[in-house]
């Protein structure tokens, strides 16, 4: 972005952010996740129906482990090799870094192949799950009780996250919030978001403003018919455009007429660019949220999940390391393989 004034609020934010990156190095002790934890179970050899989660191959393996650790079981019932289904729900759902977190930390992962014999075919039986069947998940406690409803939508990530919250809050657990920020962008996605872009003095502290405001989902800062803009993606279930105007105008932000001729600045996110959170990757969710907090000098570690919490840890324990910034990644699975 090229030099230009700017107002004393946005310097002043500048100034809190950059404090704030040289106070903020040390992590909480709690919840944080070893080195080895960075990654999934490394599955290289891995069927690619079955993702980037480390399965229990044995139902009696998984049920004995269920008992010994007081955690429930989250079964698979997929088909391998499969058809595309398959394949897609393991490289896309089943791979995404945050969910496969949540299944690897507080389940049993068992995965029963539904289209064998012997141990397979008999566990089938047990659940009355049919053979030859697209993907379907069940969330169970050692004697096999389903905790929560049966999840048959391998269309959904947000399904299944739905399942291991609500599975997480039967079971007496809190559910971090990088679980809730997740089904919250996922489940705006698959129900459509809404496009609007709104003009100001700078994109920066437009940014910013935008990120914090419930039901914003991705925010991307440029420039449309000669005016520095903020293309704001947002679910209208829970936020109207005339809602983003009305808490935006006493900031000086205008809302544009269209989104056409819309082009990219550079430096999206500008206050996380500027610390070493920039190396994480983020959902866009997160990445908005995150921002908006470092532009105000607070930390958005409550945002991130132990893994990615351990991953900055990493990072800052290795400052001579390049890595690639990771703002604005659209494939999460691919960020996280370039980033551990």
């Amino acid at each position: 972005m090229t030099l230009r004034l700017f107002s004393f609020t946005a310097l002043a934010t500048l100034v809190a952010a950059a404090f704030f990156m040289a106070s903020s190095h040390q992590l909480p002790s709690a919840e944080i996740s070893t080195p080895q934890s960075l990654s999934p179970s490394g599955n290289s050899g891995q069927p690619e129906e079955l993702g980037l989660v480390h399965w229990l191959r044995e139902l009696d393996a998984g049920q004995a482990e269920a008992q010994k650790t007081g955690k429930p079981l989250l079964i698979l019932f997929q088909e391998v090799p499969g058809c595309s289904n398959c394949t897609r729900y393991g490289n896309s759902t089943l791979s995404n870094p945050l969910i496969v977190e949540a299944i690897e930390t507080y389940f049993v992962p068992v995965c029963i192949y539904n289209n064998k014999g012997g141990k397979d075919a008999a566990a089938l039986k047990i659940f009355n799950e049919p053979s030859w069947n697209n993907p379907v998940v069940r969330i169970v406690r050692a004697d096999y009780e389903d905790i929560v409803p049966r999840i048959s939508n391998f269309n959904s990530p947000a399904q299944l996250v739905l399942g291991i919250r609500n599975a997480l809050q039967s079971n007496g657990k809190v559910v971090p919030e990088y679980m809730e920020l997740l089904l919250e962008e996922l489940s705006a996605r698959e129900a459509g978001l809404e496009t609007a872009t709104f003009s100001m003095h700078c994109f920066w502290s437009g940014e910013g403003v935008f990120g914090s405001i419930p039901g914003v989902i991705e925010t991307e800062p440029g420039f449309q018919n000669g005016k520095e803009v903020v293309k704001v993606l947002f679910n209208p279930a829970v936020v109207k455009k005339s809602d983003l105007e009305a808490l935006t105008q006493p900031k000086g932000i205008q809302s544009c007429t269209g989104n056409d001729g819309f082009r990219s600045d550079r430096e999206p996110k500008y206050y996380l660019a500027q610390t070493d959170y920039k190396f994480v990757p983020m959902t866009s969710l997160q990445a908005c949220r995150a921002n908006s907090l470092v532009g105000k000098g607070q930390s958005p570690n409550e945002l991130l999940s132990p893994r990615q919490m351990s991953l900055l840890e990493n990072i800052r324990q290795n400052p001579k390391r390049k890595l690639k910034n990771a703002i604005g990644t659209k494939d999460l699975k691919k960020a996280w393989a370039e980033a551990i």
